[in-house]
């Protein structure tokens, strides 16, 4: 008897898969980090093929771990980075190039010249994102234009593209599939999020063929089913949602105005804003939530390029940590950062400024200062971006924001979102269950393939483990985000020639 349910969750760093009863409960989990390819400065890559194997292994590594068996799965709702981009073959599967990772900055001036050119608002009002090396479709012109053949066979149509979900999706049920989800389709500066179909004015400006692309369901939808050649079982890929709205599903933000942020190797911080889509000129990004039926909603968003990765590059960069839970215990050991302030632009910084020549910048260095200082400074970066963030959210809406949701991998960290209450000045909740993302695309499964029959039975499970807050004022808050924002100013535009 089908009783569980298999996240997928596709990350940034690693491949993770998660056995979630119909509670909501964790009952196993496996997990395979793989290597971040870096071929020039500003380049980050990721191996499709690598991708898949840690994927497919964590899943059956999950379901191993318990005795279970593939029958007792009732259906698997996948969740990934977004806008990473893969193209490969149709017939044979082989991708043609790297995966271009969401990070990847390779394409800043093919997003400049969009932006010189006058397509800005354009593309804003269609897809309610800004030209940006971040999303897909830079990525994809990137790949047609510098392998070898990649645009001849496109036109001929023998390639695929597909973002990292759709890439799954293709290979689990053995190229049967070829499909994605609302969520993920809205980032790739492709989408109309108003028709909900792929645009032909914007597939004629990257020069990308219609041909390439997947179609595009609701997010709660039963997708296809496995090959049983591959997992001994034909089961149902019920759910799929980028991660940061898979994220704001798994926190419940099922109202209009609840928001959530995501601590993870970018911070996200996403605002439901229900069946309007704010189309906004201040840096948010609008994207679609997630669809369900014949209903999408839509949600505001902040991306924050660099969160996690600040602490593992003090592990893997500074190797002033031998592990990135020892961020707490070091910045503990001071009791401020001693004037020190990090700007981890070190892939550039998203909102609100959105500059892909910004660099990293540590600052207020001085004869006192330790490694303890960088790494309180480093920790207290991801609370200074999430509250600038949160600021330009509630001035585009005009709405109170009365707590933050919290999860990703950092929010494990007390003094981490106990700075982000005195920044805020608003409670933090912490999710019993901080694994809001995979919980987010088991959810949409169990929607589509009968577990729950609605959002509310789905809000019954929520439970909170730990509200921070906060006894700091107002002038506390007002003269750290001063300094910050004085920090973050000299870091803008530092990798123009």
């Amino acid at each position: 008897m089908a009783k569980y349910i298999l996240a997928l969750d596709q990350g940034t760093t690693s491949s993770r898969a998660i056995l979630f009863d119909k509670a909501g409960t964790s009952i196993s989990t496996a997990q395979k980090e793989f290597a971040q390819i870096f071929p020039a400065e500003g380049w980050v890559e990721h191996d499709p093929m690598t991708i898949w194997s840690t994927q497919i292994s964590v899943a059956t590594e999950a379901i191993l771990k318990i005795g279970a068996s593939w029958d007792e799965i009732a259906g698997i709702g996948i969740t990934n980075q977004r806008e990473t981009t893969i193209v490969w073959d149709r017939k044979t599967g082989v991708p043609i190039y790297n995966a271009i990772v969401w990070q990847c900055r390779r394409t800043a001036e093919a997003a400049q010249r969009l932006e010189k050119d006058g397509y800005s608002e354009m593309i804003r009002k269609k897809t309610g994102l800004l030209p940006d090396p971040y999303f897909s479709a830079t990525k994809i012109q990137w790949i047609l234009e510098n392998v070898e053949g990649a645009r001849a066979r496109a036109e001929a149509g023998e390639l695929c593209f597909g973002t990292v979900d759709t890439w799954l999706l293709w290979n689990l049920t053995a190229g049967k599939v070829h499909a994605t989800d609302y969520s993920n389709a809205s980032r790739t500066m492709l989408f109309n999020i108003h028709t909900l179909s792929w645009d032909e004015e914007l597939l004629r400006l990257f020069h990308i063929p219609r041909s390439m692309l997947p179609k595009v369901h609701p997010s709660s939808h039963v997708f296809g089913y496995t090959d049983p050649k591959l997992l001994g079982a034909s089961l149902p890929i019920g759910g799929i949602a980028g991660d940061q709205q898979a994220a704001l599903f798994g926190q419940c933000c099922f109202e209009t105005g609840d928001v959530k942020n995501t601590y993870g190797t970018g911070g996200f911080l996403l605002m439901n804003t229900g069946e309007t889509p704010y189309i906004c000129e201040n840096g948010l990004l609008t994207t679609i939530a997630w669809g369900i039926g014949d209903k999408v909603e839509y949600a505001l968003e902040g991306s924050v390029f660099t969160c996690g990765s600040a602490i593992q590059w003090l592990r893997d960069g500074l190797k002033i940590l031998d592990s990135a839970q020892d961020s707490e215990y070091y910045a503990s050991k001071v009791s401020d950062t001693g004037g020190v302030y990090v700007v981890p632009a070190l892939t550039g910084l998203g909102a609100p400024h959105w500059d892909p020549y910004a660099r990293g910048l540590i600052i207020g260095i001085n004869r006192g200062t330790t490694k303890n200082h960088i790494i309180r400074a480093t920790l207290e970066s991801l609370a200074y971006q999430t509250a600038d963030v949160v600021a330009m959210m509630k001035e585009a809406t005009k709405l109170t924001v009365p707590s933050l949701k919290v999860d990703g991998g950092a929010c494990k960290n007390n003094l981490l979102l106990s700075f982000q209450a005195d920044l805020l000045g608003i409670p933090i909740e912490r999710p019993a269950s901080v694994e809001s993302t995979a919980l987010g695309a088991a959810y949409l499964c169990g929607l589509a393939v009968g577990i729950y029959a609605s959002k509310e039975e789905i809000r019954a499970n929520r439970s909170v483990e730990r509200v921070f807050k906060t006894d700091k004022d107002d002038a506390f808050r007002k003269e750290r985000m001063a300094k910050w924002r004085k920090a973050v100013e000299r870091s803008l535009g530092w990798a123009v020639d």
